[in-house]
């Protein structure tokens, strides 16, 4: 049987526009849906990404906010992170869905695992931060107060809701995106746009660009630019592995 052909599959136009205006009403729907359920468990989810900073605090661990409606704002804040954390995978699949008619066979199979490699490594990026890079970085912020001291003064660590958040949904932004590496690494080797020998070459300079997007995205410590730079730098060896098995398989 002939294998299908990108012309067996093209449709109008305006057949495009409505199946693209169909996705996109169901991707809001399902945004929407997951942004109610997930501002209803906000003081839940809160207190999940609050859990690094209760375990350093101990018994002392308090939280202000100094405005009557910044809580709530949080807890917006908290739905909308929420609900685009839980539809990436679906909001992955309408994509698929959508290009794939468009795709030879071949190209379908390989576009597959980039689907499932992009909420995954997004996912490890998270969980990354909030048990390893959070209460390292929370340490040493801790380790900084001042308690007692001859005086009898002190300086304490109290955060405001509000930024807490802040702190936590950048990390995990910055660790996600770069997570992404070997899948934007290994996309632009399928389409000649970069080599392993380039990688290889461009490893030093690699290194340095990592880390100057490690102070960028973090805060001011070395323990989060750290944090995201090793883990970077080790998953762009694994792309030259990665881009390496793809440049073999073609030349079979």
């Amino acid at each position: 049987m002939a294998e299908k052909t990108v012309e067996d599959s093209k449709a109008p136009l305006i057949d495009h526009f409505i199946e693209l205006r169909n996705r996109l009403i169901r991707s809001v729907s399902i945004l929407g849906f997951a942004f109610f359920v997930s501002f209803i468990f906000s003081n839940q989810i809160y207190l999940f990404l609050v859990e690094p900073f209760i375990s350093e605090m101990g018994n002392n661990s308090e939280m202000i906010f100094t405005a009557p409606q910044e809580f709530l704002i949080v807890k917006l804040k908290i739905g909308l992170f929420g609900a685009l954390l839980i539809c990436l995978p679906y909001l992955a699949i309408e994509m698929y869905s959508f290009i794939s008619p468009g795709l030879y066979k071949d190209e379908k199979v390989a576009m597959v695992p980039y689907f499932f490699a992009t909420p995954l490594l997004f996912l490890i990026g998270g969980l990354l931060v909030h048990y390893i890079i959070m209460p390292l970085a929370l340490k040493f912020f801790i380790s900084m107060q001042i308690i007692n001291d001859n005086d009898g003064f002190s300086i304490t660590l109290l955060p405001k809701v509000s930024e807490y958040l802040n702190l936590v949904t950048s990390l995990i932004i910055a660790f996600g995106l770069c997570f992404q590496l070997p899948v934007l690494l290994s996309l632009l080797a399928k389409v000649g746009f970069v080599t392993s020998q380039q990688l290889k070459k461009g490893r030093k300079y690699a290194i340095v660009l990592v880390f100057l997007i490690a102070a960028f995205l973090t805060p001011p410590d070395l323990i989060s630019q750290i944090g995201l730079a090793l883990p970077t730098l080790i998953l762009y060896e694994i792309s030259i592995l990665i881009v390496s098995s793809i440049e073999k398989k073609k030349d079979e």
